[in-house]
């Protein structure tokens, strides 16, 4: 009689093993994009390299503790093998990236179009990257701790595995940040949290699809106004990108990078201002929405209309100009134009995007046409990093050294820091030029002319040895969320608003924050309506009747 030996395993080690493999077998785009990403192959990053493959092995180590149950855990990492190896196939054979709208082509995939991608090679690599670990996992017998021990060591694992992966994440920070936010395509590389986040991502989409947008401020009104020379008035909305208020000099900063914004003498810059969010994607649409931060949310902020849509509501038109990556929703329902892209024939374009000066063309023609009040966003490509050096043309680039590489673990800090203060200085001419342009107008149109200026968030420069942003708002360092925050009213804006200039010249030193755009823009434009809050007005107690 023969017998038949059947391998056991305890349940903690089958978990590693398979995060092991998972990064292993399934992961050589990823690994491939990465090392690039990270400097190449060499004996230098050889620990950048093995430390970051062993901080992703724990935290798929941790996660997968998650699932590590009797009944459970078997059949879970069965479908992971085969989910898996087939989207290993395809990335592997044609280059895909996987991402909502690559889950969104399979499932509208017909049956025809699905048999022309079967053959050897995708059954062959499902085989051995798919059935055959799946078998060994489903014939494996699997030891489990019983009762409060097993729970209790299935939480050591997750909560040993997350603290060594946080220390290994502090540790190779300074190069992993700027790879990662540079090369944000391996975040769709990465099986099998790619294809997970994918399908999250997708399912989301159809329920925004299906979301009714909730109208607001539709009883907007105008309040009388007098003073003025004409009915009309501009406003520009600059949203900045990525610059800290620590490094204005408007703020106390020892570099000169604001000389030009220095000289203009009815700028009022407010030195105590908070973001909503570390990241783009939180505070675009969080500060104009009427939400405020302590009540935001993404779904909450699509579920209904924002600042934009009540300035349309109360007759004005309105405009976004896109030097970034969009407007993350708030501008979903007004006119928009993606400048962005690099268009040779532009002065202001080099390369493979625009410096900011291009928000700018065309603005005269479209003021001088406009019939009505218009309120025009521009929102700037500004400080984004680790490229801080692309961000300024070279008549800017007037601090150094300057680090000339996304890899700011070869820069010393203060090439980095130099680097950035140059895209400051460039955002000191650009505003500059934005409110000579609107005095211009207001002299050649006659009409009202304002400008408010804030940035998205903030950024680190190797402060509590961090870079970049992105952080969890909880324990962001101020440098992610102090932002500069600057208004501009023309002696006819504040004539025909009832604006007092030193009332608010005497609140520049108050605390405020993101929460307080939406109200603000409201009030100095003397707009009615439910939505609208006096108490987060920074205008409203410095305005006065006819």
């Amino acid at each position: 009689m023969t017998l038949t030996t059947t391998p056991r395993i305890h349940a903690s080690l089958l978990i590693l093993g398979a995060s092991v493999f998972l990064l292993s077998a399934y992961n050589a785009n990823f690994w491939r994009t990465f090392v690039s990403a990270t400097g190449g192959l060499g004996l230098s990053h050889l620990p950048l390299h093995l430390g970051s493959f062993v901080l992703l092995v724990l935290l798929f180590n941790a996660c997968l503790n998650l699932i590590n149950f009797r009944f459970v855990v078997k059949p879970l990492l069965v479908l992971l093998f085969m989910a898996t190896s087939a989207t290993y196939y395809f990335m592997n054979e044609y280059g895909t990236a996987i991402d909502k709208s690559m889950i969104q082509n399979l499932l509208e995939t017909d049956v025809h179009e699905a048999l022309e991608l079967l053959n050897w090679k995708l059954l062959l690599t499902i085989t051995l990257l798919g059935i055959v670990p799946s078998m060994l996992v489903w014939r494996t017998q699997i030891l489990f701790c019983a009762g409060k021990r097993g729970l209790i060591l299935q939480g050591a694992n997750i909560g040993g595995s997350l603290l060594v992966a946080a220390l290994l994440l502090l540790l190779f920070f300074k190069s992993l940040a700027p790879a990662l936010r540079e090369h944000r395509e391996l975040r769709f590389l990465l099986a099998p949290t790619n294809y997970i986040q994918a399908i999250n991502g997708y399912l989301k989409q159809q329920r925004a699809r299906a979301l009714v947008v909730a109208p607001l401020g539709m009883d907007a009104t105008r309040h009388a106004s007098a003073g003025g020379n004409s009915g009309r008035s501009v406003t520009l909305i600059v949203v900045g990108e990525t610059a800290r208020a620590a490094n204005f000099s408007l703020n106390g900063y020892a570099r000169a990078t604001n000389p030009q914004l220095a000289k203009q003498p009815d700028l009022l810059n407010f030195t105590d201002v908070q973001s909503c969010g570390t990241a783009t994607a939180v505070s675009v649409p969080c500060v104009f929405s009427a939400l405020g931060r302590e009540h935001y949310a993404d779904d909450k902020a699509r579920a209904q209309q924002g600042l934009l849509d009540v300035l349309a509501h109360a007759g004005f038109g309105v405009l976004w100009r896109d030097n970034n990556s969009g407007c993350k929703g708030a501008c979903d329902r007004v006119e928009y134009e993606d400048l962005s892209k690099a268009d040779p024939g532009n002065t202001w374009c080099v390369d493979d995007e625009c410096y900011d000066e291009r928000l700018l063309d065309g603005l005269p023609e479209l003021i001088r046409k406009a019939r009505k009040d218009l309120v025009i966003v521009l929102h700037q490509k500004g400080s984004h990093g680790p490229a801080y050096w692309k961000r300024a043309p070279a008549a800017f680039q007037r601090f150094g050294p300057v680090c000339r590489t996304n890899q700011l673990e070869s820069c010393s800090r203060e090439s980095i820091v130099a680097a950035y203060d140059n895209s400051i200085l460039y955002t000191d001419h650009f505003l500059n030029q934005a409110i000579e342009l609107l005095k211009a107008a207001g002299e050649k149109e006659r009409i009202s002319t304002a400008m408010l200026y804030f940035s998205d968030h903030g950024e680190s420069l190797g402060e509590h040895n961090m870079y970049l942003h992105g952080a969890p708002y909880v324990i962001s360092p101020v440098e992610q969320r102090a932002v500069p925050f600057m208004l501009w009213l023309s002696e006819d804006f504040r004539s025909r608003y009832h604006i007092d200039q030193r009332c608010l010249a005497a609140r520049t030193g108050q605390s405020f924050s993101h929460d307080n755009v939406f109200h603000t823009v409201l009030g100095m434009h003397r707009i009615g309506t439910a939505v609208y809050n006096p108490g987060l007005d920074i205008v409203g107690p410095c305005t006065h009747e006819a």
